[in-house]
């Protein structure tokens, strides 16, 4: 679908400033540092291949989302479709990049690139014009694809939320089966201190959004999540809800267990503490096994940690409260919808789910984004201007009774 491009596009984008909005490239001495070394690193494009744009590109979409937020980098057509372009001062720079950082790339592959990308357009220059000016370029880098896989541990609270799930204790419900359940827990990689944490029937996305919105709204908003390659875990909603909120989504590589060490050590030490002393036929409710972990969750919060010097993870989260960067509650209310695109049909009707739902006659015919909450009794209309029109479900013998305005049409004056 052209939403879904689109989306995709953004999404990129955003994924090569996100550290500039999170706040999160401390280790670089100027805007115009980040940028080219943004430009250096690449970035995987929706069609999964590695593209590097030029720094002045990117400083422009930094721009961009500073004016208008994550729908200024959604792209709209352009404006010198079927012009001619020539190689330039900014496609030689592109060239130069490419051929400097990765020596082994040929005429061909580097024409390929500025194609996909869109700085060429097909019939607007040849491949033997790249080739031309490479013959001018005869730099030679050696490169290495050794990971770099330490130990860390970030300075401050609110940078790195790590987030990830754990099977609990066989649950039985009132019918007399056995249910698997799992714990969702972030943990916030400075201070150890838990931030959000439930227990479900099901290891799924709505389940970690609900830990993720109930976090954020108690303790502010992250720099970072980090997640491993999950379902759960990555896929479009998630990517678009850390736009939204101004936070960046880190995916570990496989086989790097340090990325994510602090979380799997905590859920060790939950089993060896609290389901290794938990007698399941105490609890006949989810609901009361629940509160259960969250008092050993805030007796865990409230004890001193080795690796603290001391402290206790709530006493370090909260010494610095400065860093605690809470959303307003309208804010949390419309960053944690999902998000979908509708067809309105001729009578204005929309389905979702299989269930029936009317919107305005304006929207007729129309293809609609729509943003709703996860348990469906929230759709809202995102129109044009950002704003969000909620929208009912479909009361066909309402609408039998429904007076109905006429447009009359005529020659002269109004009749």
């Amino acid at each position: 679908m052209i939403q879904e491009k689109t989306h995709d596009i953004a999404l990129m984008r955003y994924s090569i400033i996100a550290p500039l909005i999170s706040g999160l490239q401390d280790n670089y001495s100027s805007h115009e540092a980040f940028f080219r070394d943004a430009s250096a690193r690449g970035v995987t494009a929706p069609d999964g291949s590695t593209k590097h744009f030029a720094p002045t590109t990117i400083k422009k979409w930094y721009n961009n989302y500073n004016r208008g937020g994550f729908d200024a980098l959604v792209p709209s057509s352009r404006a010198d479709l079927g012009k001619p372009r020539k190689l330039d001062d900014d496609l030689k720079d592109q060239i130069r990049f490419l051929k400097t950082n990765y020596p082994r790339m040929s005429a061909a592959a580097i024409f390929r690139q500025l194609y996909d990308n869109g700085s060429i357009r097909p019939g607007e220059l040849s491949e033997s014009t790249v080739n031309r000016y490479l013959n001018l370029l005869a730099v030679e880098m050696k490169t290495t694809t050794n990971q770099d896989m330490r130990r860390y541990e970030r300075p401050h609270i609110n940078e790195v939320w790590c987030g990830d799930s754990s099977v609990g204790p066989y649950f039985k419900t009132a019918d007399g089966k056995k249910h698997k359940v799992y714990i969702i827990a972030l943990i916030d990689d400075a201070s150890r201190f838990i931030v959000g944490i439930d227990i479900f029937f099901n290891d799924n996305f709505v389940n970690l959004m609900s830990v993720m919105k109930s976090a954020v709204a108690k303790y502010g908003r992250p720099q970072l999540f980090n997640f491993d390659n999950g379902s759960s875990y990555k896929n479009k909603q998630m990517e678009l809800l850390a736009a939204r909120i101004g936070s960046v989504i880190h995916y570990d590589q496989p086989y790097t267990p340090t990325q994510k060490a602090k979380i799997e050590r905590w859920f060790r030490t939950m089993k060896d503490q609290w389901m290794a002393a938990l007698d399941i036929r105490d609890f006949q409710s989810l609901e009361q096994l629940k509160g259960n972990l969250m008092a050993y969750v805030q007796h865990y919060n409230q004890s001193v940690h080795s690796s603290l010097k001391g402290q206790t993870p709530q006493d370090r989260f909260f010494s610095e409260p400065e860093r605690i960067r809470r959303l307003t509650d309208e804010e949390i209310a419309q960053d944690f919808l999902l998000e979908i695109e509708r067809r309105v049909s001729s009578d204005s009707v929309i389905v979702i789910n299989q269930i029936e739902y009317e919107v305005d006659c304006r929207f007729a015919r129309q293809r609609i984004h729509l943003r709703y909450s996860p348990d469906m009794k929230e759709i809202f209309i995102l129109e044009a201007d950002g704003t969000l029109t909620p929208i009912r479900l479909l009361n066909k013998q309402e609408n039998a009774f429904a007076k109905r305005e006429k447009l009359h049409l005529c020659r002269g004056e109004e009749q």
